[in-house]
């Protein structure tokens, strides 16, 4: 069989490229979703666990409630990022979809649960770098300013540190985008649950798999020069 009746009988029969399309919306949207729910962990996790490196010494002498709430806040956050970072996603996609979420089987929004669990965890520790790079003389600078220290780390140092961290962010991104291939696990048609079923259908590997790498790594690689693009801005607005 010719390489054009393999491209009519994968993706023209049948409309089968609609499948395509269809994975990689789906794809996208687990992505970006996904990401703004790791953004959100990674900030909260961040905060917790840099004001007790920070902190710890001086609450602990003060003692008082609010040393053993930091305390116990820490350890908790230590702790899913034992768990997030120790395990493969797919396994945590598979206990959310089938233990946490069993009733839901609304397998698009438990990928974008799971995911953004998972990439909690790594945007986390990219946020904890940032806010453990940045001169104490910052934090001493928001206290001058009639600032306690979570309204100095929200107005002064967090602005500084996603900006610091905006193309790592990026990054994190694009690994989320190629993670969330196994999103097929669980029932969800993204792009390579979409290639899957054209194999199956039509018993041809080649095209349908070459097609699904093909469009990563298109979106890959345009996701990658916005990063550049992105890192040349930021470099010329330090300057």
């Amino acid at each position: 069989m010719s390489l054009k009746e393999q491209f009519i009988l994968n993706f023209v029969e049948g409309a089968r490229w609609k499948w395509l399309v269809d994975g990689l919306k789906n794809t996208l949207i687990i992505t970006f979703f996904a990401l703004l729910i790791g953004v959100a962990i990674g900030i909260i996790i961040s905060v917790i666990r840099s004001t007790y490196d920070k902190n710890k010494e001086t609450y602990k002498k003060n003692g008082g409630f609010g040393y053993y709430v930091l305390k116990v806040l820490n350890a908790f956050a230590s702790l899913y990022l034992t768990v997030v970072r120790g395990t493969p996603v797919v396994v945590q996609l598979l206990i959310s979809y089938f233990i946490i979420f069993a009733s839901a089987r609304n397998g698009v929004a438990v990928a974008i649960f799971a995911f953004g669990l998972n990439s909690g965890a790594y945007v986390a520790e990219i946020f904890r770098g940032g806010i453990m790079s940045i001169d104490n003389g910052q934090f001493e600078a928001g206290r001058s300013l009639g600032f306690n220290y979570f309204q100095t780390m929200i107005h002064i140092i967090i602005p500084q540190v996603i900006k610091a961290v905006l193309p790592t962010l990026c990054n994190e991104f694009i690994v989320l985008l190629k993670e969330t291939s196994v999103a097929g696990y669980v029932g969800v048609m993204d792009l390579t649950k979409a290639g899957e079923l054209i194999r199956g259908r039509t018993f041809s590997a080649f095209m349908p798999l070459i097609a699904v790498a093909i469009i990563y790594l298109v979106v890959v690689v345009v996701l990658t020069q916005l990063v550049k693009i992105l890192e040349r801005r930021l470099r010329k607005s330090e300057r």
